[in-house]
């Protein structure tokens, strides 16, 4: 499953970051779009899968795409609470892993646990 989002450009609507000094690194280092808007919020450091889908659900409806910067182990925990479990989900959310969630929804609050499809799914060793 790995492969494609290793090797373009991030083109988000909105980037929403940890404050943490290695998540802005992290955010340093992508190739984001020239209209992906960066939102470094201290509410994401430590957040579990509650609070990140809480977050994920007050977006405005406007935007259609979202990169989150977290932390594990919340970051793990929203993939499985998203997707619902099942074969298709990687065994370990390691540092620096980025998953491309697909969502069948109108509004970002119609966001709901296993209601995702894992379209991608990167670990950094994959990039090498």
């Amino acid at each position: 499953m790995a492969g494609h989002l290793g090797r373009q450009r991030f083109e988000p609507d909105v980037v929403l970051c940890s404050s943490a000094v290695r998540a802005r690194q992290t955010l340093g280092l992508l190739e984001l779009g020239p209209a992906s808007a960066v939102l470094v919020e201290d509410g994401l450091y430590g957040a579990g899968a509650d609070a990140l889908l809480a977050r994920l659900q007050g977006l405005d409806d406007h935007l259609d795409s979202v990169l989150v910067i977290g932390h594990n182990p919340g970051m793990e925990e929203l993939l499985i609470t998203l997707v619902g479990g099942g074969t298709e989900l990687p065994d370990r959310f390691p540092t620096g892993a980025l998953a491309d969630l697909r969502l069948p929804i109108g509004r970002w609050a119609e966001l709901r646990p296993g209601i995702a499809r894992l379209h991608d799914f990167v670990r950094p060793r994959d990039l090498c």
